[in-house]
């Protein structure tokens, strides 16, 4: 099991629709997410700043069997247009500096 941090940005103005639009999430999408391995992944704002704490099996095998899957690619497309920046499927995510467990 991976746990990781992503961070991704949104364009000034988009906060309400990014939060609207991620009240529910299409059931399609979060089936192929937990097929493929998610326990868990919760987004967090910050003004504009987004942060993802993921659970996965292996998020790298999530990447690669979402980067065709029809229902990512028009989710991918949707937010893209809201973020300053698409998201970044290569990135292995955040570094962790310190845990209290």
């Amino acid at each position: 099991m991976e746990r990781l941090a992503l961070r991704t940005r949104l364009r000034p103005g988009c906060e309400e629709i990014y939060d609207r639009e991620h009240a529910e999430i299409p059931a399609e999408l979060e089936q192929a997410m937990r097929e493929h391995g998610v326990r868990s992944w919760r987004i967090y704002r910050d003004g504009l700043d987004l942060f993802h704490f993921v659970e996965v099996e292996d998020y790298a095998a999530l990447q690669a069997a979402l980067r065709d899957h029809p229902a990512d690619r028009a989710w991918q497309a949707q937010m893209n247009r809201l973020l300053d920046g698409d998201f970044d499927k290569g990135s292995g995510g955040l570094s962790l500096v310190w845990e209290m467990t």
